[in-house]
């Protein structure tokens, strides 16, 4: 009987989770890193009303992606009232930058606020008025957060934002006409890593792909599974009916001083081993004898003779499958007859002659076979006169079946 052997839970998952770490680490999987830099903003000014110097440090400022990461300083500049412009946009904007004693050509940065037109814009006119760098405050419902700016083709201007509540602060002191000084620093580097829109295709693609790949696998293991239990429980029946019909083959027992079994000479093709006295011998349709515990195991697996391979379960006539076999008893042995080993005698009645022989023990005989494997005539006379002979020499053969 072939044995299948059951698939490993554990060969899906594996490579499942093997396919999901391969899209997840491939060149281009992770996208780029987004690297930005923190600008440490500090202020100074003197208060008019008790004429002391207030300074103010904080990290809270953003260079913009295009601004060179370095220093500035200068004077606070805002867009003139006057000009209702103050995001800085209009060509012509003209800046406010209080100054004790005259601005003059001190350097100044421009503070504007965020709208209105695009960062390049904003940063160009304020470079136009020889700023030293721009300084943009965020929209009012964004509180404290700074976002990132793009800005390119504006030259080597320090740009950077602040949040809207630190804008509007030095916004209000340079309209009181306080003149702040405000002095820039690099601050923190930063480095943003995050997924190209490229790279979430790729990696939901091998997600379906690792799903399908799963799904078929999971498919496929549970009709395996079927299969087996399935094949368990027909290989059951079928050795159940075999055996059914291997017991209709006829037993004998070997006596001491038996005629027409050599016990010295004969052996068991199974076991290769002699026939002994009180041996129990399974008789074959084809006339071969086995040890029957060797013999049975063999026809449930092979279903044929070990030496001539003669369809045994065909040869007692059950031609169909086995599952539809029904125990049937063996027939009645016919009057006269006796089976033994393929060198045993078949007493058949003389109905030439008229007579029968008589016999001290009964027999049953084996079941009907094929056709081709029942003797001839000329072999079943010469049968006929050695079992006459035994009989005068040595008295009936006995024998039993099963």
């Amino acid at each position: 009987m072939a044995w299948r052997r059951r698939p490993e839970s554990g060969v899906g998952a594996r490579g499942a989770l093997a396919l999901l770490a391969l899209a997840l680490n491939v060149p281009g999987a992770r996208g780029r890193a987004l690297e930005w830099y923190s600008a440490v903003v500090s202020t100074e000014y003197v208060d008019p009303h008790t004429n002391r110097t207030v300074w103010s440090v904080s990290e809270s400022g953003r260079f913009g992606d295009s601004s060179p990461k370095e220093g500035a300083q200068g004077l606070v500049g805002v867009p003139r009232p006057a000009d209702r412009d103050p995001e800085g946009c209009a060509p012509d904007t003209r800046f406010l930058v209080p100054a004790p004693g005259g601005r003059g050509d001190a350097p100044w940065v421009a503070l504007v606020a965020r709208g209105g037109c695009t960062f390049k814009d904003k940063v160009l006119v304020a470079a136009r008025r020889n700023a030293s760098a721009v300084v943009l405050y965020n929209g009012e419902g964004h509180g404290n957060l700074t976002t990132p700016m793009s800005h390119a083709g504006t030259g080597n201007i320090v740009v950077i934002m602040v949040s809207y509540p630190k804008g509007r602060e030095i916004l209000d002191l340079v309209q009181k006409g306080i003149a702040v000084k405000m002095t820039i620093g690099v601050g923190t580097r930063h480095v943003q890593e995050f997924i190209s829109g490229q790279s979430v295709v790729f990696v939901a693609i091998a997600f379906i792909t690792m799903m399908i790949i799963s799904l078929a696998w999971l498919i496929f293991y549970y009709i395996q599974r079927f299969l087996y239990t399935g094949s368990q429980f027909g290989s059951q029946s079928h050795r159940k009916e075999a055996k059914k019909i291997i017991g209709q083959l006829p037993l004998h027992t070997v006596k001491h001083g038996e005629k027409g079994i050599d016990v010295d000479a004969e052996n068991c093709a199974v076991c290769i081993e002699n026939f002994k006295v009180k041996d129990v011998i399974r008789i074959l349709p084809c006339k071969h004898i086995f040890h029957r515990i060797c013999i049975d195991p063999w026809l449930l697996d092979h279903r044929t003779c070990p030496m001539c391979k003669l369809d045994v379960i065909k040869a007692l006539g059950y031609w169909g499958e086995l599952e539809d076999v029904q125990e049937t008893p063996a027939p009645e042995p016919t009057p006269g007859s006796v089976l033994v080993a393929n060198l045993s005698i078949s007493l058949q009645d003389d109905r030439s002659e008229g007579s029968s022989l008589p016999s001290s023990s009964t027999s049953d005989s084996a079941p009907p076979c094929d056709a081709s494997f029942k003797e001839d005539a000329g072999e079943n006379t010469a049968l006929l006169e050695a079992g006459r002979n035994d009989l005068q020499r040595g008295g009936p053969i006995s024998s039993r079946t099963s």
